[in-house]
């Protein structure tokens, strides 16, 4: 490991590590961000964390950082915002830019996106005051699960069968986002497709005993389930792979990220969402991938930052590994 840490981090210069912010998903951020930063310090890497504030920009042009390190959560960090910020200050920083940002982190246009292009997702309907409640679900096959369209974590997300469970999950949801959808319900196995640098990451299957896979599964309970391998034949397990590439493509994203899928009944699938800053914490499903594929979470760290320099030649990660053979 220490040949690798030298090789990489004399070509990354300062790193900023920004995480926190105001959004819902700010514990999170901070917990996923002080792991990101403890391990490219112990790697070597003169890394420095910095918790979004409104003086941020200021703070960052101080520290002189060469490129940012993004694990910001949700609005303000995830949905384009920091990164136009970013691409003032002509700052490199990890992940997706502005206009993918934005579009992953907003549902319905990522979801309409899709359609348009014919890429699976769920059949879906925008939520609103004047909603016909009973027609909608019906709609929709009579069990449907409702999001806001621009909030992350599972918030505000509630499974609804009835008129009124579906007018009270909408209210709920609406305290997060005055944008809202109901999604046809999917009753099939729920995985996920880590990106690194272009390549698709082995499967993750996602089992909980909850509803459904909400911000206490993910990130607090100690009994949900990650199956990797994910239990799909070799085929499909491509298959989904392929599809969580096209996805990915679709919206423009950059460096890594996650495509969430599910299975409808039938085992046919169904694309929830991508997110362009997956969590960092020690729950979090990019490592547990990335691990499956022989990649400790330093190395996850040092390749994700690569991804920045935008250098075509070959990654200094794998020359070393080829090197030690």
């Amino acid at each position: 490991m220490a040949v690798i840490e030298q090789a990489s981090t004399a070509v990354l210069g300062r790193i900023a590590v920004l995480y926190g912010g105001e959004s819902a998903e700010r514990e999170v951020s901070l917990k996923g961000g002080m792991a990101v930063l403890t391990a490219l310090q112990a790697a070597g890497v003169d890394a420095h964390g910095l918790d979004l504030s409104s003086t941020w920009m200021a703070e960052l042009e101080t520290l002189q950082a060469d490129r940012v390190f993004n694990v910001l959560h949700g609005a303000g960090g995830e949905d384009g915002t920091v990164q136009g910020a970013l691409e003032c200050l002509g700052l490199p920083y990890t992940g997706s830019g502005v206009l993918a940002s934005a579009l992953a982190m907003d549902k319905l246009r990522c979801k309409q996106l899709w359609q348009g292009i014919k890429l699976p997702t769920a059949d879906f309907a925008l939520l609103h005051k004047g909603s016909d409640w009973p027609a909608l679900l019906a709609d929709l096959g009579g069990e449907v699960m409702v999001k806001p369209a621009s909030e992350g974590s599972s918030l505000g997300m509630a499974k609804a069968s009835s008129a009124e469970e579906l007018q009270a999950a909408w209210a709920a949801a609406d305290a997060f986002d005055s944008v809202v959808i109901a999604e046809r319900w999917l009753s099939g196995g729920e995985y996920t497709v880590a990106i690194l640098n272009g390549r698709p990451l082995p499967v993750i299957k996602l089992e909980t005993d909850r509803a459904f896979y909400d911000y206490e599964a993910k990130y607090l309970a100690d009994d949900t389930r990650y199956l990797c391998p994910c239990g799909l034949s070799a085929e499909d397990e491509k298959a989904m792979q392929a599809l969580a590439l096209k996805a990915f493509a679709s919206l423009d994203c950059q460096g890594w990220g996650r495509v969430d899928v599910m299975l409808t009944e039938a085992g046919e699938p169904r694309l929830l969402e991508v997110n362009t800053v997956p969590g960092m914490t020690d729950h979090s499903l990019v490592p547990m991938a990335a691990a499956a594929a022989g990649l400790s979470f330093t190395e996850l760290l040092l390749e994700i930052l690569h991804t920045t320099l935008g250098q075509a030649q070959e990654n200094p990660v794998d020359k070393v590994h080829g090197e030690l053979g």
